[in-house]
């Protein structure tokens, strides 16, 4: 439970606010790199965190994230001509490169002193495993990128999208990090039978929902790192054996996904706030050994593990205007929820604790331990900028975001660091280079 106060400090992010100011000192992502498909393509507008913004790629195929108010008359340059190195405004021809200069100003003197004092004020930006990353924090102190592993690897091993998630941004990381529930929300009905027992004609995903369905109160155990945390959830599997699922945060807003067994594909998600009700998700998922055959890209993209089923403007075609396309008979005779997809099963409960869930209502228990983690993590970062200006170590240790999660079976008597070891080859699931 928060306090009221608590409660904003967590889910308000717009310029000003102490979470917004944090989260704005780490590389965000704004946009995919499909929607600047080439030199001089229409321009997007992006807001986040409650800025609205306007992204271009000139003809070199650079990117620019800038204002869409020209400086001249305030006119909105999403209707400017991208043309020959720079973004014209349609009002009177002033055209700015990517950087915010000022290249053009036809209604002014060419030896008006004017004409040098006039920017558009512009952000960083970097392209970065198809994600366009921007950094909105101050401009004397930019960090690393996030060496998140889907980005490091060729194009071929990795599948990214971006969904749209009509719930703070706060709320919706917490259900990413919330792996109790998969023994509720993401089960067959009660009457499905999915599997048990260690015998060869049961595969190994009827063997997790079963585990995972007969013991809904996984053990956490968390540990902290040097961007964020690890935590690891076991539940009974057969024998002596337990069943680890192992999540990854990494601050300010990412999250690694614990669904994959040795050999499969990993994905994760970055939440980045649009404003204070609605937010983007980026999902990727990545096979650090192999590339990604046609068949897995194409199962991925249309909707799998946190990866939704999208309609026009990356928006899911099941969603909070259509109740997420909920099926009352599926519900009582094959699913818990009626709804299809993991992704939009997660959407449809967060989103129904309320636009900004309101947290000085609930009641936390054990297996909530990785959300309590969370906002500490976060609100105390938040804290330490605001009253004394310290800024975020793990900003500047993009390193140490080069992190895996996923799953692994091992006998009970094996403690959680030797399991991770074992399953990672580091005790906190740090990546090798």
């Amino acid at each position: 439970m928060l306090s009221a106060s608590d409660n904003d400090l967590l889910t308000l992010t717009a310029r000003g606010t102490p979470m917004g100011e944090y989260i704005r000192r780490f590389w965000q992502p704004v946009a995919l790199s499909e929607e600047l498909p080439h030199p001089d393509c229409d321009p997007v507008r992006v807001r986040v965190m409650g800025e609205d913004l306007l992204a271009f790629r000139d003809t070199s195929g650079r990117v620019g994230l800038v204002s869409p108010r020209c400086p001249h008359r305030g006119a909105d340059l999403f209707f400017g001509r991208n043309e020959e190195g720079g973004l014209r405004c349609a009002f009177h021809g002033w055209k700015f490169d990517v950087a915010g200069k000022c290249l053009e100003m036809p209604t002014v003197p060419a030896d008006a002193a004017y004409r040098q004092r006039v920017c558009l004020p512009s952000y960083p930006v970097q392209e970065w495993g198809d994600f366009v990353w921007a950094y909105l924090g101050p401009q004397e102190s930019v960090p690393q990128l996030p060496q998140i592993e889907f980005a490091r690897l060729p194009a071929s091993h990795r599948v990214v999208q971006k969904k749209l998630q009509e719930c703070n941004w706060a709320q919706a990381i917490e259900g990413g990090l919330d792996t109790a529930h998969f023994s509720f929300l993401h089960m067959p009905a009660p009457s499905v039978a999915v599997g048990g027992g260690a015998t060869s004609q049961v595969n190994a995903d009827q063997k997790r929902l079963a585990w995972m369905r007969n013991d809904p109160m996984p053990r956490f155990t968390v540990r902290e790192h040097d961007c964020g945390f690890v935590a690891g959830a076991a539940r009974t599997a057969d024998g002596s054996d337990l069943y680890w699922r192992v999540s990854q945060f990494m601050l300010p807003n990412h999250a690694l996904a614990p669904n994959a067994l040795a050999g499969e594909t990993y994905q994760g998600q970055t939440f980045v706030p649009i404003d204070e009700h609605s937010c983007w998700i980026y999902c990727y998922a990545w096979n650090p050994d192999r590339p990604l055959t046609d068949e897995e890209r194409a199962k991925i993209s249309a909707g799998h593990g946190v990866f939704a089923a999208l309609g026009p403007g990356y928006v899911p075609l099941r969603n909070r205007s259509n109740n997420y396309l909920m099926d009352r008979g599926e519900q009582r005779q094959a699913t818990f929820t009626g709804v299809r997809g993991v992704s939009e099963q997660d959407a449809m409960i967060q989103d129904s604790q309320g636009l900004i869930a309101d947290r000085t209502q609930e009641h936390l228990g054990p297996t909530d331990l990785a959300i309590v983690w969370f906002r500490r993590q976060v609100m105390n970062g938040a804290r330490a900028l605001r009253d004394s200006g310290q800024s975020p170590a793990a900003a500047s240790r993009g390193q140490t975001y080069w992190l895996r999660g996923g799953s692994t079976v091992a006998d009970q008597a094996v403690p959680f660091e030797s399991v991770m070891q074992s399953r990672f080859g580091d005790a906190i699931g740090r990546v090798k280079g």
